[in-house]
């Protein structure tokens, strides 16, 4: 079962361009993560659990936690990833 947008726990915007749409991303890059955006977050989550291979709304809110409660000071979506994947076992 996928994770969706009824699947999150934290409130988000969802207006977002065409331009800034994150299914025409690709693989998390050097942008920034904007985690106030709804889109971009289940975004991310879905990318990192297709990634890593995690199933189930539990692992998606707790990526989730995780975006929301990462280090300020980095904000772009790789740093966001590199950090997730180093404190999964520790978060």
């Amino acid at each position: 079962m996928p994770f969706t947008k009824e699947d999150l726990r934290y409130q988000y915007s969802w207006v977002h361009t065409r331009e800034y749409d994150p299914k025409l991303r690709g693989e998390p890059d050097s942008s920034l993560l904007n985690r106030g955006e709804g889109y971009e977050v289940l975004y991310m989550i879905k990318r990192l659990m297709s990634a890593w291979r995690v199933e189930g709304v539990a692992a998606g809110q707790k990526v989730e936690r995780m975006i929301r409660e990462h280090p300020d000071d980095l904000r772009s979506q790789q740093h966001v990833k590199a950090w997730i994947y180093s404190n999964w076992d520790h978060y």
